[in-house]
């Protein structure tokens, strides 16, 4: 493909050569009609080169898909089924459109996975680095909203997937980029194939498709959910606090891939700090009802059970395999260490 700049093409024609080959069309109005029978979500998400990304290592394709999967499961959480996606490209003089393809075609590939039906598509300059901006709309049925269970003691807290690893794979990132960046023969390439998972877990989060279908299927309504992002900590606060209720969960429950606690010594970072208070995980945290443990189990066999909801004196804690209970604080955790 020849290089091609953006004062050849020109705003209007660079939108429209972005949206060859896919789905959507190029300034369709990004609405949806309920016609009573549902309600509307709307989630944004402003990510900003050199405070969420480095382009120095994160691939530009990949960019453009996390930052779709950032606001769908916001949604997913809500139990909220995605409608539109509007994406707005703040442009630095340093990218081309080269390389606004390849974020394109990020965001274009998650959109297509998690059954957006418009997408609609601004540029803009900008002088401070690339700036992306993602807002997206989803709609709940009635139905639905209705049979979201109200929240009681002993509801299962589940978690979508390992938690930690993302952290630990920008660490490592960051420490490669390091080495690499040293003058001269203390230079190093950088040494990322042992780190696969983790680094994977932050360049390029996935998210359940069709989770959404497979809980009606199942005939499973949570009561609540959340879009870990910031880590387990935060969810966890939010969770008690919109809730009314305390929260419990297993040190020996939380899962954790299977390299990280010797990645997490190498990085002089404990990894439990890392999942509850690390970030960027995108994982989804369900509270199900009790009485759904047995079929919650056998099919979302993804889920891990981590801890249940408790009577609102016992806050918000985590329980150690011997017994204690280690409140959980706005920045993790009193490590008893």
């Amino acid at each position: 493909m020849s290089q091609e700049s953006f004062s050849s093409l020109g705003k209007i024609e660079a939108i429209k050569k972005l949206y060859e080959g896919t789905p959507y069309t190029a300034f369709d109005s990004c609405w949806f009609e309920t016609a009573g029978k549902g309600y509307s979500t709307t989630k944004s998400k402003v990510l900003l080169e050199g405070i969420d990304f480095d382009l120095t290592y994160f691939p530009l394709k990949h960019l453009g898909y996390k930052s779709v999967i950032e606001v769908t499961g916001e949604l997913y959480a809500e139990m909220s089924h995605p409608r539109t996606l509007d994406v707005i490209l703040g442009i630095s003089a340093k990218l081309d459109f080269v390389q606004i393809k390849e974020i394109w075609e990020g965001v274009v590939a998650a959109a297509r996975e998690h059954g957006y039906k418009k997408v609609g598509l601004d540029l803009v300059p900008s002088k401070n680095g690339l700036c992306i901006s993602v807002s997206a709309s989803g709609e709940t049925t009635l139905l639905e909203a209705k049979r979201r269970p109200a929240a009681k003691s002993m509801d299962l807290i589940c978690i979508s997937g390992n938690l930690g690893a993302a952290f630990l794979g920008l660490n490592v990132l960051e420490r490669e980029k390091l080495r690499f960046s040293k003058e001269g023969e203390s230079a190093q390439q950088p040494k990322l194939d042992e780190y696969k998972h983790l680094v994977g877990a932050y360049l390029k989060p996935e998210l359940p498709a069709n989770v959404l279908k497979e809980l009606t299927d199942a005939e499973i309504v949570p009561s609540f959910g959340y879009f870990v992002t910031r880590g387990l900590a935060d969810s966890l606060r939010c969770l008690t606090r919109d809730s009314g209720l305390g929260a419990k969960v297993y040190v020996d429950r939380i899962p954790f891939a299977g390299n990280t606690f010797d990645v997490s010594k190498e990085l002089g970072i404990d990894a439990m700090t890392a999942a509850l208070n690390g970030g960027d995980d995108c994982r989804l945290l369900f509270t199900i009802p009790i009485g759904k443990h047995d079929k919650f189990r056998h099919d979302f066999q993804t889920f891990d059970i981590i801890g249940h909801l408790a009577k609102p004196e016992v806050g918000t804690v985590i329980v150690t395999p011997d017994g204690a209970e280690i409140p959980v604080r706005a920045q993790g955790w009193d490590n008893p260490e």
